[in-house]
This record gives structure tokens, sequence and C-alpha cells, in this order.
């Protein structure tokens, strides 16, 4: 995941005789894909052998061939398939090309699981948004700075080191100007010993940001995209290497709605969110916040402090966002709980 935009991270097991013969999974960049890597590697033992695969294989011809056509050429008997592609192109035409070959196709099989690993990729092709996780770090009473600004650090080592290998499973980190403005953060992966990086997503209407920030002067490095309003004046920052996407504005802001549908348009299926208090409380009243990971610190600042979340204008409890409780960890001195939206649509493709 984080790794094969805009391709879905899909794998894909060979098994004969109840040994695994063939593994394969979504190489970088998206290509080659898991079911050709797989067979690659099982070789003439991929014939009369059964394929687990996590999603449908694709029956259209791309930049490769189909991989149902080359499960078929190799003598699959057998197929075991999570779950079905909604890409028009496919949406069922795997299964079919399958079938018709007289290869045995049974679906459904983890498909809940399969679903959950693939939600980025559906909701880009079924809702043209990208599968949005929002991460806020903060203290026991909710805040991210004292009244001075003071923020680092309010987690510990072991909740930072998590928030990068976070960042790592997801095509796109996305902050507000604020945070920019603030911290100057370089939203970089390090210290767990994974080379890939994200891209790096600033959200601000005027963009008015400095262009001696982390993320500027290291644009030609790691890719920095800029959401901004059509009237924003971005050459200080495309002159440092950084990719212009004029979005629509509503309120002043940069509308959500549009900056998502911008990202998946540009094929990021996944994004992960660090805030800030305002671009988190956009992001929650416009419904896109799918997942929720709160890191919450063994300390308190007070009503003076920042809050996570900027004024969202919520006057009933009923029309507050709801999410349903997925786990809880600790992490060192901190703890850290995942939460899932309770009102997350269900994605039904052909074959299911």
């Amino acid at each position: 995941m984080g790794h094969v935009w805009p391709n879905p991270a899909v794998g894909c097991v060979i098994v004969k005789n109840g040994q695994i013969v063939g593994r394969g999974w979504t190489a970088d960049g998206g290509r080659p894909h898991a079911e050709t890597r797989a067979l690659a590697q099982a070789g003439k033992a991929a014939q009369g052998a059964t394929a687990f695969v996590t999603l449908e294989p694709c029956a259209h011809q791309g930049k490769t061939p189909p991989c149902a056509q080359a499960l078929i050429d190799a003598k699959i008997a057998r197929v075991v398939i999570a779950t079905g592609d909604p890409d028009p192109r496919v949406a069922g035409r795997g299964i079919a090309m399958l079938q018709d070959a007289g290869v045995s196709v049974l679906m459904g099989v983890l498909r809940g699981q399969a679903d959950q690993d693939h939600a980025g990729f559906f909701q880009r092709i079924t809702q043209n948004r990208p599968f949005l996780t929002l991460k806020l770090a903060g203290t026991l009473d909710g805040r991210i700075a004292t009244a001075t600004g003071e923020s680092q650090w309010i987690t510990g080592p072991d909740a930072r080191r998590a928030v990068h290998m976070m960042r790592a499973r997801h095509d796109a980190v996305m902050v507000g100007a604020g945070t920019v403005r603030a911290d100057d953060p370089s939203l970089t992966v390090r210290g767990v010993g994974i080379p890939h990086q994200p891209v790096r997503v600033v959200v601000s209407r005027a963009l008015k940001l400095s262009v001696d920030l982390q993320l500027a002067r290291t644009a030609h490095d790691v890719p920095v995209w800029l959401c901004h309003g059509a009237g924003a004046d971005a050459i200080g920052w495309t002159d440092q290497g950084a990719v212009s996407l004029p979005c629509k504005t509503a309120s002043g802001t940069v509308d959500p709605v549009d900056a998502m549908r911008v990202l998946a348009e540009k094929g990021i299926t996944r994004v992960f969110c660090e805030g800030g208090g305002m671009l988190a409380a956009s992001l929650l009243n416009a419904g896109l916040v799918d997942r929720l990971v709160v890191f919450s610190a063994g300390s308190a600042i007070g009503a003076e402090g920042t809050p996570m979340l900027a004024a969202m204008g919520v006057s009933k409890l009923a029309d507050a966002p709801k999410f349903a409780l997925q786990d809880v960890r600790q992490l060192g001195a901190d703890i850290c709980h995942t939460w899932d939206r309770l009102s997350a649509p269900e994605i039904r493709v052909a074959g299911q």
C-alpha cells in the first residue's frame, strides 16, 4: 500500500498439491500485476493449480495483457477471488473470461478484509475520491499546542514512529497551510527503513507560504502538490519543483470535496491527513474522513491551548460526525485509537 497508485495493491498466491508454488504482489508503480509475478515464479507448476487473488483479475488490455488471460494461458485450474473489481473495464469481465475458458471460479472468500484493503482504489473508481485517514495527536484534553504555540513533542517516539509507518502505507500525506507555517514539517517517511516517500500535499487557498520552508526546498527530491484557489500565485513553489493543482473554493477556503476529486483524478487512492485543525474540521464536516487515528498523550494543557479541531458549527449531537471504534493500543506512554466512519457506503460490484 502506498507504492502502487493509481493501481490497487493486489496479492496472489498459487497453490498446487497443498504447496505454495508462486507468490506475487503488485510491483512498485503498479506493474507488473500480482498474478503476472506469481505465475512467473510458479512457472510450469501453475498448470492445474489454484490461484488465490485478493481482487478480480483484470480483463482489459492496458500497458500489460489482461491477468485473466495470463491465468488461462498458464492453465490454472481454479481461481479463488476475494472481491470483484468495480472498474468498468473489468467489473465481472475477468470472472467471465475465466469461466468461459473452463476455469473454476470461487468468489467472495474473505471479501470483507479485501474490501477494506482495496477501499481507496474502489472509492477512486466509484466516488472519484481517495480513502482518507485523518490523524490527530494531542493531550488528554484534546490540545495540540500550548497557548504560546509549543507543540513538539506532545506524543512520544513510539507514537511518532507509528506515524511514519502510516505515512509509508499511503499514496499522499496532506496538511493545511497553518500546519506548514507553524511546524515547517518535511512530511517524509523517516527512521523505519523504508525508502518510499508519499506525495506531500499542501491545501492552501491563497498559498501565502514562504519558499524557504522545508517542503519547498525539497520539492525536487520528494513530490509536493499544492491544492490551492484559482487566484493563488504558485510560481515561487512551482519554480522549486512543486505541482500546482487549482481547486474550487467555498466559504473562503479550498473546497475539500473538490480537492479530493482533483487528487483522485491524479491517481491518488489513499490520503493520510495530518491536520491542522481547520483542514481537519472541514474534512469532517464534508463527510470525507473514512478513518480517524487519534494519538492521546498523558498530559493536559487546558482551554487556552490550541484544540485538535477548529470550530465545526455542530449544535446538535445528532449532527456530529460519528465513528465506530476499531482498535486501541498502547505505544510507549501514549494511546492510539482507530475509528472508522459509520456511514461508509457499501460498494457492490459485478459478480457478487
